[in-house]
């Protein structure tokens, strides 16, 4: 059974999940990594969620605030030889729920091309392809998506 934990970006198994994601991304980003690591900083985020499994760390994932009723979907991993089991999956609902409890509207995220499983993720759990934002907008290896969590009533 996978058990989630909501935390931030100061917990150690978070950080050591967050090297395991950047040493995957260094390889497939080449020569491309520098520029996208520079927007990965986990410096004072304050929305973590990480599955457990045996109490062993086997994924996760965070959410920051981009702009008034919108969070950006960051850190998202799960160890290679964990996959396919649908811990991303929960993760990513986790932290939509969390979203939806501060109140945010909308989830948006940026992916390379050379992340396949993370754009199947990302399809698969009802996010739409839309024009890439901010400093992704001229970046032809980016892909960005969102997903609607809640429509206002007002």
């Amino acid at each position: 059974m996978i058990n989630l934990k909501r935390t931030n970006s100061e917990n150690l198994d978070f950080q050591k999940l967050v090297v395991e994601l950047d040493k995957d991304l260094a390889i497939r980003d080449g020569a491309d990594h520098s520029f996208y690591s520079q927007f990965n900083k986990i410096d004072s985020i304050k929305y973590v969620v990480i599955a457990y499994h045996n109490q062993v760390p086997v994924g996760c994932g965070a959410i920051k605030v981009y702009e008034k009723n919108v969070m950006e979907v960051k850190r998202m991993y799960v160890p290679i030889e964990k996959r396919g089991n649908g811990i991303a999956s929960i993760v990513l609902k986790e932290l939509e729920n969390w979203a939806k409890e501060l109140g945010f509207q909308k989830c948006i995220l940026e992916t390379g091309i050379k992340q396949p499983e993370a754009i199947g993720l990302y399809k698969k759990n009802n996010y739409n392809i839309i024009p890439n934002y901010g400093q992704y907008a001229n970046v032809e290896s980016s892909v960005c998506f969102e997903k609607i969590l809640f429509q206002d009533q007002k």
